[in-house]
């Protein structure tokens, strides 16, 4: 049982529970709409990592595989063995992934330079030149920064899951993608009006 009672949405205020419509429930978004005043941003953020990233959707699943099993936020990585699924990470590999095997001769060099990075990132501060040099191949300046960006998103997404003991929900497939790709489609026929 979490820590905390997840808040009901039908307190918020209209314009919140009118945006929070437009996404699949999801126990640890209804966690982090106690914070009122940041969930929105916060979720819109998540929706960009989704629809404007240069990062390929194979690495970002990757980024956050890893940093759901680095941080041992489960409930992160049970939501994302479809949507990795999706974005072309083979089961072999997402369980190395797992198993902390970031070096696993499953995983390509490729794979593992992205690997070591976020799991750098994850643990530490700090990145030996060893592990930066490898990933500097591998992504644009661009790209390590949105890496460094969806570490940091799923860091703390993961924490709150952790910290407030929320509990493992089924995966909800690719949902959360259509939804961010809905939304963001939804604002730009808006825009055009």
């Amino acid at each position: 049982m979490a820590r905390l009672p997840y808040p009901d949405r039908s307190t918020f205020p209209q314009d919140l529970q009118d945006f929070l419509a437009k996404i699949p429930e999801h126990r640890n978004f209804n966690m982090m709409s106690y914070s009122i005043s940041t969930i929105e941003q916060y979720i819109r953020q998540g929706v960009a990592q989704y629809t404007g990233l240069q990062l390929p959707a194979r690495s970002r699943e990757l980024i956050i595989l890893t940093t759901a099993a680095a941080g041992q936020a489960e409930y992160e990585f049970v939501q994302h063995v479809p949507i990795s699924e999706s974005a072309g990470v083979d089961p072999e590999i997402r369980e190395a992934i797992h198993r902390l095997e970031f070096d696993s001769p499953r995983l390509s060099a490729d794979d593992r330079a992205v690997v070591n990075f976020t799991a750098a990132v994850v643990r530490s501060p700090f990145v030996s030149d060893e592990v930066f040099d490898a990933v500097r191949v591998v992504l644009s300046n661009r790209e390590i920064l949105e890496a460094m960006q969806v570490i940091g998103f799923y860091w703390s997404f993961g924490r709150v899951a952790t910290v407030l003991q929320v509990e493992i929900e089924s995966a909800h497939g690719t949902a959360v993608v259509e939804a961010s790709r809905n939304f963001t489609a939804g604002r730009k026929e808006h825009k055009d009006h």
